[in-house]
């Protein structure tokens, strides 16, 4: 759901099919976006989540060389997902707190360099970890309200499985999608439940771990789950969201904003925050918009990230959870 105007870079397509990381007989190993990140695929090679017969595949790259050195722009062809962990725990100003970034691009493609790399040093200045989720795609075959929002449920389990050995605070781990990213970003807010429920084989090394994110972010996106359904049943500990949008130049996506504050503000609940611009359009990531209003949304998420207590020392409660616990509380009076 995601319309884009590229740039006036110089494109390269890199195609891995030839590299010696992959074969036939073995899932595809990706290539990192940005240059030290920690490199998990989202499933077990013998998962049934898997398309067997496509999972050896190479992810094609599109790269630009207006940086040095060249780097990933977007991703297609996704058959072994996965998720690219880059580690804020060592700097001086740690908050324990993770964000698993969920790209944009319509399901036809990945941008992970402007709503995936440009996250990385945004988030480390907050003292926040980021993890680019590489998801499949619609034009793959894939079905993504299904396939692509499992992805960003396993993300979810797999990074707090992960928290005590990268030293990240699983009471702080969340999700923030742009685009149709945020298809992913927003289902996790209201459907962990029946996601948990579905995956608690025995054989799922990961049937016990939570997949409620802590916090979710919504940025100009497509449809949510509101969309379709209004009266989508709410969780009594639902996180708390941030959404943000440009208005009439981006009025579908604004709308589509519009359906998920609205439902999650009549049911109220608590730390929601929506911020719908004057003037912008769609996409961008986190560039600043030559100065306008839309392109300080970053601040305010970083302002909402402190209010809650995200960005406290890592342990500490955050005045987020002790307002769901509230909620939750009064919900089954």
């Amino acid at each position: 759901m995601r319309v884009f105007l590229a740039p006036l870079f110089v494109f390269a397509v890199l195609s891995l099919g030839t590299s010696t990381h992959s074969s036939a007989a073995e899932p595809f190993q990706p290539q990192p976006i940005v240059p030290g990140g920690i490199l998990l695929p989202l499933y077990p090679a013998d998962s049934p989540q898997l398309n067997h017969d496509r999972v050896h595949e190479a992810e094609n790259y599109n790269s630009t060389f207006e940086k040095k050195p060249a780097t990933i722009l977007n991703v297609i062809n996704i058959h072994n997902p996965s998720i690219e962990v880059h580690l804020a725990t060592d700097e001086p100003n740690n908050t324990g707190a993770a964000v698993i970034v969920a790209p944009g691009g319509g399901h036809k493609i990945l941008w992970v360099g402007p709503e995936g790399a440009d996250c990385v040093p945004f988030f480390k200045k907050q003292g926040v970890s980021t993890i680019i989720l590489r998801n499949r795609l619609r034009v793959d075959g894939y079905v993504a309200e299904i396939d692509a929002v499992n992805d960003a449920f396993q993300a979810i389990r797999l990074v707090r499985a992960h928290a005590v050995e990268w030293k990240l605070d699983p009471a702080k781990i969340g999700i923030m999608g742009f685009s149709a990213g945020a298809e992913l970003s927003a289902p996790t807010a209201v459907l962990y439940e029946a996601f948990e429920r579905d995956n608690n084989g025995a054989s799922d090394p990961l049937a016990k771990v939570s997949a409620r994110p802590d916090f979710v972010g919504v940025i100009y996106p497509g449809p949510t789950p509101f969309t379709a359904h209004p009266e989508t049943r709410i969780p009594g500990d639902v996180p708390p969201s941030f959404i943000a949008s440009a208005g009439s130049g981006d009025k579908v996506h604004a709308l589509w904003a519009t359906d998920y504050f609205t439902a999650m503000l009549k049911a109220g609940v608590p730390n929601l925050e929506m911020h719908i611009y004057g003037n912008g359009g769609h996409g961008g990531g986190l560039r600043d918009r030559g100065g306008i209003p839309f392109g300080a949304w970053t601040a305010r998420y970083a302002e909402w990230l402190k209010d809650l207590g995200f960005l406290n020392k890592p342990g500490l409660p955050t005045k987020a959870a002790a307002d769901v616990a509230a909620y939750a509380k009064k919900s089954k009076r």
